[in-house]
């Protein structure tokens, strides 16, 4: 279960210790003295692994903050780390460092860490819908578990303002982007294979979501609807991922290689199922499963040309240990 508790700066470390007995399992810190200071936030994740160590920890940090102390630090935890994704202004241009996020993000890769991004929009000045599609394009590249805007959930009177170079239409194509990205990337867990089956389609990420937006509208389940991603089960997602995928590849005059990709998405699918929710599944397969979990799999037309047809059914299921499966 999550907890809305808070704590004052004061109280947290001494009672860290009785989350595992108050059944508190995922913990959110949201303590700036800590989260803003090296030395302050070392010391509470080494308090925190000997306290509660078990707690799943989300920890909004500022890309700045991590270096390979930090990390080290981290990777002894159960945790996922939030990155806001900013430029910043300076005269009418928006400047954005695409070294320095790329360094992180190699860093928490390599690390086997687990991250997100925060991305915002028409918030700085010069900020333009070009630059927040080259953002996106950018972020996703980066291979991060998911991507969080919040804007799509503030207050009205911290939502975007329109600009000189944001325009109350480019706000809403933003919008409708950023709810795409949430509902087909973060909710429906594409981070090991979206970009993978987005390569054969010869198009950007940005224009691959904001056609999704369109699909979106068109099936009542875009932003203007009632209907929210975050209250949908995962696998009524990944038959929306495929229904346009399918859509997607028959556009792009490559049908042949949609059985691949359908492959690819329902077996992940069903082990993060597993892993994330405890369902056990049959999935039907028509290539070797160890083959589609491999990297020779992250090259579709590749793999659609050198792999073998070997139709079956696999069980996913928890194991002792891990998630597991086996042949049917």
């Amino acid at each position: 279960m999550s907890d809305t508790i808070k704590f004052s700066s004061s109280q947290l470390e001494s009672s860290l210790a009785s989350f595992a007995e108050r059944g508190i399992t995922e913990f959110t810190l949201q303590d700036e003295a800590i989260l803003s200071h090296k030395g302050k936030l070392l010391h509470f994740l080494q308090v925190f692994r000997e306290k509660a160590g078990s707690v799943f920890l989300t920890l909004p940090v500022r890309a700045e903050l991590l270096d390979m102390d930090v990390c080290k630090a981290c990777a002894e935890l159960y945790c996922t780390l939030e990155i806001p994704l900013e430029g910043t202004s300076k005269g009418n241009s928006y400047l954005f460092d695409k070294k320095f996020y790329s360094r992180r993000a190699q860093m928490l890769n390599t690390m086997g860490l687990v991250f997100g991004f925060d991305m915002n929009f028409a918030s700085t000045a010069g900020d333009s819908v070009k630059n927040f599609r080259d953002r996106l394009d950018f972020a996703l590249s980066l291979y991060p578990n998911h991507i969080d805007f919040p804007q799509l959930e503030s207050a009205a009177e911290n939502a975007p303002k329109p600009s000189a170079t944001f325009s109350t239409q480019d706000i809403k194509m933003a919008k409708e982007c950023a709810h795409a990205v949430s509902t087909f990337y973060s909710y429906g867990r594409a981070v090991t294979w979206f970009l993978a089956v987005l390569a054969p389609l010869k198009m950007s990420a940005a224009k691959f979501f904001q056609d999704f937006a369109e699909w979106q509208n068109l099936n009542n389940c875009g932003l203007s609807s009632s209907w929210k991603p975050s209250e949908a089960k995962h696998a009524e997602i990944e038959k929306m991922q495929l229904s346009f995928l399918k859509f997607k590849y028959e556009e792009k005059n490559k049908p042949q290689f949609f059985e691949v990709v359908s492959n690819v998405v329902r077996l992940n699918g069903a082990l993060s199922r597993c892993y994330g929710e405890g369902e056990e599944s049959h999935v039907e397969l028509q290539y070797n499963p160890d083959e589609l979990l491999s990297g020779a799999a992250m090259d579709i037309p590749s793999f659609f040309e050198n792999a073998f047809i070997e139709n079956s059914t696999v069980k996913v299921f928890m194991g002792e240990e891990d998630v597991e499966y086996r042949y049917c």
